[in-house]
């Protein structure tokens, strides 16, 4: 028989997602967006459950291309635009539309050959400093688009850098709007957190929505995690990676497991021994007694980043979140390449074994969630890259289950 472990996507989940972000939109369109080969899931499976969208937003054109031959015929957005001048081509033969974030796209616009003018977005930088024009050229740049006949419409657009955080939207949305107030063209401002945590604010009439770009939370994480989780938005897992129990051993106390005797047993107990490791994509952080770079703020450990200075190494004290059997319990020990152990110490599994499901994110066979979010912060990530992780050798299929 194969190896037990598998990553299953819920198609039900996605269209109950996009609907939630449908009623925090007020109106505006939605773009369902599938980067990254749909956050992990696959196109070709997550379509079934995003096509209630009013369009598709993605960065490759063979993802675009994939999506036309599923027999989507709405509109397809490029996140980051075209990368060299032949991709408008494809964009005419395939009717994508584009962002426009720097003048030499322009200059490849005004050379492009084509019968079928071309519906573009403008990005504008507000303050996220990757993509875009600075506030100062954003108006020539305009100017510049619409006096080309390659050139159709011409819509407006920036991304917040801090939707999800304590500063908030406000700076960002004056600044775009002094500057691109009085331009004709429809605008797409709202990431994820932007439409769940601001779209009901009294002043969002502000932000002027024509389209929202709905990503992490179509996918069922809480894109403001942990302050909020994703029950908290209403939100459904929509991916389930789970396996099963292959072997089981009796720990007594000062007994170790795993490499580098990282867990010592401080009483007798029972663990499981679970087919998945971070060669499947499961996060070798995520295990206790890991080893992980923090730096010191405030007297406690924090994740580092390079402001904080020099990082040290510590280890994690506690494993990360599983269910065995629908129930609650934790990881033990390292993660290795194929396998992780688990604490089948409790009464309510006792009964567990060999065979018994290992659900490591998702829902359990008996109705119970455990969001990707929990485990990606026992790991020190995000479930961003959870979902994107998931090695090629772990099978993926879509439930065609009629609800989540």
């Amino acid at each position: 028989m194969p190896r037990p472990i598998e990553a299953v996507v819920h198609p039900a989940a996605l269209a109950h997602n996009l609907g939630v972000a449908r009623a925090h939109a007020q109106g505006a369109r939605v773009w369902a967006v599938v980067k990254a080969n749909a956050y992990g899931h696959g196109i070709e499976r997550a379509f079934e459950g995003l096509r209630g969208a009013d369009g598709f937003a993605l960065l490759d054109l063979a993802e675009a291309s994939a999506l036309r031959t599923l027999g989507w015929r709405g509109p397809v957005l490029l996140l980051e635009g075209c990368f060299e001048p032949r991709d408008l081509e494809l964009c005419s033969r395939l009717n994508l539309w584009h962002v426009v974030h720097q003048s030499e796209q322009i200059d490849w616009l005004a050379a492009h050959k084509t019968q079928q003018p071309h519906r573009v977005f403008l990005k504008m930088n507000s303050g996220m400093n990757r993509l875009g024009f600075a506030t100062a050229s954003t108006r020539s740049a305009y100017a510049r688009l619409a006096a080309l006949p390659q050139v159709d419409e011409i819509s407006l657009m920036t991304h917040f850098s801090d939707a999800d955080g304590a500063r908030g939207i406000a700076h960002q949305i004056a600044l775009f709007d002094s500057t691109t107030a009085d331009l004709p063209g429809e605008r797409s401002l709202s990431n994820s957190a932007a439409l769940l945590r601001h779209g009901a604010d009294a002043g969002a009439g502000a932000v002027r929505n024509d389209w929202v770009r709905a990503g992490i939370l179509s996918y069922g994480s809480a894109p403001d995690y942990p302050e909020h989780d994703s029950l908290h938005w209403g939100l459904q897992p929509t991916m389930t990676l789970r396996t099963r129990v292959i072997a089981t051993q009796m720990l007594q106390p000062g007994d170790t497991v795993g490499y580098g005797s990282a867990y010592r047993a401080e009483r007798s107990m029972r663990i499981g021994i679970a087919a998945c490791g971070y060669a499947d994509g499961y996060p070798r952080h995520a295990g206790s007694g890991a080893p992980v770079l923090v730096a010191q703020q405030h007297g406690a450990p924090v994740l580092v980043t390079q402001q904080h200075g020099a990082p040290v190494l510590v280890t994690q004290q506690h494993g990360a979140p599983v269910l065995v059997d629908g129930q609650r319990s934790t990881t033990v020990g390292r993660v290795s390449m194929d396998m992780l152990a688990l604490d089948l110490s409790a009464p309510a599994l006792m009964s567990s074994g060999i065979g018994s499901e290992v659900v490591l994110w998702g829902r359990a066979a008996n109705g119970a969630v455990l969001t990707i979010d929990e485990v990606a912060r026992a790991a020190a990530t995000i479930g961003y890259e959870l979902m994107c992780a998931v090695a090629p050798r772990v099978p993926i299929h879509a439930d065609t289950a009629a609800s989540a």
